[in-house]
């Protein structure tokens, strides 16, 4: 029963696409249209300059993703990857899944020279993730994430 990752395919959009709508909904309580969601992984799997999915399987069932992009600092003449996306079945959860899946993460950005770290974001509010993340040995970068959304795309549960 050991999980294992591998980079996402075409045809794991479907997965993909399905798993962003609940975790939108589960950790940020925000509702995603499902064809604008299917659409934009769709996107991102045939253009790796958008981002990169990976998938994690035990006994060759898919149980949980991520998607990492990417951002160039300047300051560190390096380019961050920044995890996104990140989303493990219910049933998969406190088992290693996303584990595996940053260890996969960590260890390719660690061979590859141009990269200089990676980030993420998570709400504030979802303690939960923030204790996996810091048991990952990710630590509180100190920033605050600020945005205008422009796309429409995300809405409140209750239509707003």
């Amino acid at each position: 029963m050991s999980v294992t990752v591998r980079p996402a395919r075409a045809s794991d959009a479907g997965f993909i696409a399905r798993n962003n709508v609940a975790m939108a909904l589960e950790a940020e309580h925000k509702v995603l249209d499902p064809s604008i969601a299917a659409a934009g992984v769709a996107n991102a799997l045939a253009d790796d300059s958008k981002g990169r999915y990976f998938v994690a399987e035990r006994d060759g069932a898919a149980v949980g993703q991520l998607m990492i992009t990417y951002e160039w600092s300047d300051w560190r003449n390096g380019t961050f990857w920044w995890i996104q996306s990140v989303y493990v079945l219910p049933e998969a959860r406190r088992s290693g899944v996303f584990r595996t899946l940053f260890e996969y993460l960590a260890q390719a950005a660690r061979r590859d020279p141009s990269v200089c770290g990676i980030r993420l974001y998570v709400d504030h509010d979802n303690e939960r993730a923030q204790a996996t993340y810091r048991g990952c040995g990710l630590t509180d970068a100190g920033y605050r994430v600020m945005e205008i959304d422009y796309s429409g795309a995300v809405r409140a549960p209750d239509g707003g």
